[in-house]
This record gives C-alpha cells, structure tokens and sequence, in this order.
C-alpha cells in the first residue's frame, strides 16, 4: 500500500508539513473529509502573537557559530526549530529564506553522512527523519539530492528481523533510532513514515529524476503501527504473559511488549500495557500517512480512546512526561485528519483548536519561549526544543482556523 502523491504547486512546499491548511489530506482528496468552519479571527490574531514571540526567541538562542541548536551532535534539534520559524503563518514562503534559518540548513546539511543518512553519530533515523522532514519545507532545489538520498537511507533503516520480506516479529515493519542494537518503535516510526511522505511529495512536485527511487513497505509499516494499538489481537500475538485492560482499548503504546515503564499487573499475572496520548496521536499519524481511510475501524478506535481519555493538563497515561510532544502530535494529528471538534466519552463535543491554543499560549514565558518545568523526560527541559513543539502545535491550530 503506497499513499497517493499530491501535487502540490511550488509556492506551497515552504509550508509542507502544514497541509492541514493548504492542502488536502490523503482522505479527503478522495472526498472522504469536508473541511472544518472558518475560525475566530481574535483568537487567530492571539495566536500570531504568540508564534511571533516564539520565534523570536529561538533566532536570539541559536548559536551565532555553527547556526545550530542544542546539541551539535543531534541535527534533530536544529530541524525542529527550522521547520517551526519556516512554517510561520506570517513567513511569505516565495520570499528568500531568513539568515537564521539559511544557517541552520547549512549546519544540517554538514551532518549528511556517505550512506545519505543525516546524523553525526548516534541515533541515525531519529535525526535524519526530522532533518528531511526540514529540507523538505525549504522550498529550495539544491537541496533536493540530500532529500533524495535522506530518503533512501530511512527505506533501509525499515526493520525485517528474520530477513524473510515477511511479518513474522512483533517489530518487523517499523522502525527504530538507528543501528542494529535499536528496535523499531512507533515515535521513531511515526516520524520516519511522516518524513518519507512529505518528501516524496516533494520531488513529484519539483520533477526531481531520482532514478534509484525506492519506497517503504507500506504494508509491513501499517502492520507494525497496528502492533502498537491496543486490542485483543494484538495483545493476543505477545503470548500469554500479556492481558488487555479496556481503558486501554483503540490506545498505543510505543513498542509492541514494551514493559519498561507502560505496564499495569492484572489478575491471574498478566500484564497490561498501558495507552497513552502522545503515542495514541503518533499512531493515528502514521496511518494518516499510510493513506488509511479515516472510517476503518482502527482509527475509529483510536478516536475513541482519545476522546475517553482527553485532557490537556498532562501527556494522558504519562502524567507530565512528554507533554509538549504530546500538544504537538494531537494538533498535527487532529488538524491533518480534518477534526473540528473532539467528540468526549459522555458525548459532548469540544473545540480542541480553541482549548489547545489557549493551554499552550497560557503556558508561554516572557521571553516568548516554553519549556516543560514538570518533567525533563524525552530532553523536554530544552526549551529550544520544547518551544518548537508549541510552535508547531500553534501553527497547525491557526491554518485550521
């Protein structure tokens, strides 16, 4: 299974990872989602000014040097803010790129390894998908190469343990941080299948010849993504140590067996892996890219799951761990698939733009950054990193709106 390409026209690839806003998503090119009602203009105006503040905050902390952020020795962290000040809904996408940002593509680009892949050492398809996901915003051609070849080295980083070209483990299909001591899981996946759908629409829009084109196994890659979603049958494959709680149905988790920090013990001495919200909205991302239709049941189940368990108060099912990550992938997974309105367990129905908007500009500090005061967990005491996650989040709510 391969998504469908949309073509985009050149004035839009600046803004690429946002078509929630510009484009249609994969469902509802085929006409399977109505667009949402226009939004509050005050509420949009409160939002620029938040992103504006933002952004300028992440300009005045990049390194004036090597034109990164954080940790020169993960990419990842200088593409996160890249994407976010280019995604700006104030940023004229046809006008030449901001110094900063034109900086920190270069320092990217110096972090391109001869196997294509975009790292220094360490975690290899964490920093190159985040990496191409940024070049592929650009909007400029000479970057195209690297995205070509980025591209390729994530094909190669999709996990087949037994080399059979078949499913038969639990992590086949998806994949990891990189290196052959990671296994697959679905944050990493999430944001490999994210980064290989963006670009690819990225060079059928610009006509780029990439003759050694390959392209994921779409179907192993559902499979795994399916693995991570709670559910009798996939509790089922684990083995007979593992049960399934019912709050824990249509959830994911972020590996199949992960019982490092998710599990509940249940009677008879199962144990239960726990949902919750950040990898619940990556797995419903990754089937978005996967082109699946937005009324299969899976991702019925996830709706469900997060409907029941909504809050905007921590990461559901983490508390504080992760939250940021969490605001990021609800307003990119809910904007992406066209919900205006998050139906709740007892079947009310709220405006999750308005509240989400309203949390995360609440929690903005004066000098226009944010960071997680709660938890340091996934490096969320970055506040580079953590004030691009609410940027982003606030860029997709305002294109929505």
């Amino acid at each position: 299974m391969k998504p469908n390409r949309l073509h985009l026209p050149s004035g839009l690839l600046a803004v690429l990872v946002l078509v929630s806003a510009a484009t249609p998503s994969p469902a509802q090119e085929k006409g399977r989602i109505s667009p949402g009602a226009e939004g509050n203009l005050s509420l949009r105006l409160e939002i620029q000014r938040a992103i504006d503040r933002g952004v300028a905050y992440l300009i005045k902390v990049q390194a004036a040097d090597k034109g990164n952020w954080g940790d020169p020795q993960n990419p990842a962290l200088t593409a996160l803010p890249v994407m976010a000040i280019v995604s700006d809904p104030a940023r004229d996408p046809r006008a030449p790129l901001p110094d900063a940002v034109k900086r920190a593509y270069d320092f990217i680009l110096g972090n391109v390894r001869e196997d294509g892949g975009i790292y220094y050492k360490g975690l290899a398809t964490y920093n190159t998908a985040l990496s191409l996901t940024a070049l592929s915003l650009s909007g400029q051609d000479e970057y195209l190469p690297a995205i070509a070849r980025a591209r390729r080295f994530l094909v190669s980083q999709q996990q087949d343990y037994d080399k059979k070209g078949v499913t038969d483990n639990v992590l086949d299909g998806g994949i990891g941080y990189g290196g052959s001591s990671a296994h697959s899981d679905l944050s990493n996946t999430h944001f490999a299948v994210e980064a290989l759908y963006y670009s690819k629409m990225v060079l059928a829009d610009t006509k780029y010849d990439d003759t050694g084109e390959i392209d994921l196994d779409w179907d192993a890659a559902i499979s795994f993504v399916e693995r991570c979603q709670n559910s009798e049958k996939t509790v089922a494959a684990l083995g007979d140590w593992a049960g399934l709680r019912e709050e824990d149905r249509g959830g994911f988790i972020y590996f199949p067996g992960d019982t490092k920090s998710e599990e509940i013990e249940l009677p008879g001495g199962k144990t239960a892996l726990r949902s919750y919200g950040s990898m619940t909205y990556a797995g419903m991302l990754s089937f978005i890219y996967a082109d699946m239709a937005p009324d299969d049941p899976r991702i019925h189940a996830a709706m469900d799951w997060l409907g029941k368990n909504y809050t905007l108060d921590e990461n559901p099912g983490m508390q504080a761990q992760g939250l940021y990550y969490y605001y990021h992938t609800m307003a990119k997974a809910l904007s992406i698939a066209r919900v205006p309105d998050l139906m709740l367990a007892d079947g009310q129905k709220i405006d999750w733009r308005e509240k989400l908007s309203l949390k995360i500009m609440s929690r903005q500090k004066t000098d226009g950054s944010w960071v997680n005061e709660e938890s340091n967990r996934w490096m969320e005491d970055n506040s580079a990193l953590v004030t691009s996650y609410a940027l982003l989040a606030l860029e997709h709510v305002f294109r929505q709106l």
